[in-house]
């Protein structure tokens, strides 16, 4: 059995880049993700040289083991030049990352896949692709455990598309029926190699799901963060979060794409998130600019997670713990 994880695990990263490291829980069983997004880069822009000192503020503060952007990276032309400058950021320190597009990034004069070739060059990209599915930045890293003999955690990256392509219905787009398949397929391969027990994992994309909605207007929600606009999510929504809470392995959720808001809240066990707004002033913001940081201990159920904003921490909170309700 554990010759069998090792291989999944050399699989799922191999399918993701052949750079990729494999992603681990250092000796003290600490993995530390930083999430990027929104950071709206444009080349040669003044009012964008502020998301670079965020990015290398952060970086410099948290150390992370690995980088997120979670879509929305650029928003001007020439877009390979824009793309390069944020990601050399993080390339230049030695950071593995990760990139999943937003439903601004392919409006720059190059399409999904031409910008993925150029995230694939760097040699500590894992970003990857998923055939035969809708969307381009699909794909699933797996982090082993301390030792390196298994599967701790999953982290299921997802494309989350554009904008509507139903007819009658305006708005952004949902994941895909064939993607909501492909994270099943997934997780049922995890777990199996798990002894039958869901491997903890995250998800990451750009657009809210219509839950995020749900649960932060819910009278019982316990909510920390800023929250000045309501989720700009799908009109439709595919089941996802539905099939998260079915497999029984998600626990959190997070996600871009409103640069007013940055709050976590539980919805059903699941925490729905977003980052906080990265970028500078090349569109609309009213929050100070940061990151959202999330650090997983190995075999301990849940996480920590904050926003680092201007070289101070903000809305560190423990999932689940500090959600959960007392018991009256």
């Amino acid at each position: 059995m554990k010759n069998q994880v090792v291989m999944l695990c050399w699989l799922l990263l191999s399918a993701c880049n052949l750079h990729a490291q494999a992603l681990r829980f250092n000796a003290e069983g600490k993995f530390k993700i930083v999430q990027f997004t929104d950071v709206h880069y444009i080349h040669q822009d003044a009012r964008s040289a502020v998301s670079l000192a965020c990015i290398n503020e952060v970086l410099e503060a948290e150390c992370p083991d690995l980088v997120v952007f979670t879509g929305d990276l650029i928003y001007g032309k020439p877009a390979e030049e824009s793309l390069r400058t944020v990601l050399d950021a993080v390339e230049l320190r030695g950071i593995p990352f990760a990139v999943t597009f937003g439903n601004h990034d392919d409006e720059q004069g190059q399409s999904r896949e031409q910008l993925l070739e150029v995230v694939r060059t760097y040699p500590h990209s894992l970003t990857a692709t998923t055939e035969g599915i809708s969307g381009v930045t699909n794909y699933v890293l797996p982090v082993l455990s301390s030792d390196g003999s298994r599967t701790a955690e999953a982290l299921y990256v997802f494309d989350s598309r554009s904008y509507s392509r139903v007819p009658g219905v305006g708005g952004y787009d949902y994941i895909a029926f064939d993607q909501v398949g492909w994270y099943r397929e997934n997780s049922l391969r995890l777990t199996a190699a798990h002894g039958g027990r869901p491997v903890p994992s995250l998800a990451f994309f750009h657009i809210p799901l219509p839950e995020y909605n749900q649960a932060a207007s819910a009278e019982t929600a316990v909510l920390f963060g800023i929250r000045k606009e309501r989720a700009c999510a799908p009109q439709l929504n595919s089941g996802l979060f539905a099939s998260m809470k079915e497999m029984g392995d998600v626990q959190g959720v997070f996600v871009g794409h409103d640069h007013d808001d940055d709050y976590a809240v539980m919805w059903h066990g699941i925490l729905l998130a977003y980052g906080r707004y990265t970028g500078g002033d090349t569109v609309y913001n009213n929050l100070p600019n940061g990151a959202r940081v999330i650090e997983l201990t190995e075999d301990k159920k849940g996480f920590r997670t904050w926003i680092r904003s201007q070289g101070r921490v903000e809305q560190e909170v423990q999932f689940p713990d500090s959600f959960l309700k007392p018991k009256k």
